[in-house]
């Protein structure tokens, strides 16, 4: 459960509470009854470039089942090598 911060606007009274997100925020201050704040504060952590989300480490989006039949029934060509060739000298 994330940790909320409040201050209230009448005596300042700052102060941090654990809540779950389908809890209501507080409005009203146990010290004084006045109203209160949520406070938001910068992010701890971010995650920035690739390879952090599920999506990044896929392939592609072509269903594995079309391209491996396709791949699997016309094999791609050999390369061929160069003919080596010999070179002669004469003196």
């Amino acid at each position: 459960m994330p940790t909320y911060s409040y201050a209230c606007t009448k005596c300042d009274n700052r102060f941090d509470i654990v809540q779950s997100f389908t809890e209501d925020s507080l409005t009203v201050c146990d010290d004084c009854g006045g109203k209160l704040r949520k406070l938001f504060n910068a992010v701890g952590i971010v995650f920035k470039g690739s390879g952090f989300y599920r999506t990044d480490s896929r392939a592609g989006s072509v269903p594995s089942s079309s391209s491996s039949s396709s791949e699997s029934s016309t094999p791609a060509p050999k390369a061929e090598k160069p003919a080596a060739s010999t070179s002669a000298t004469s003196s």
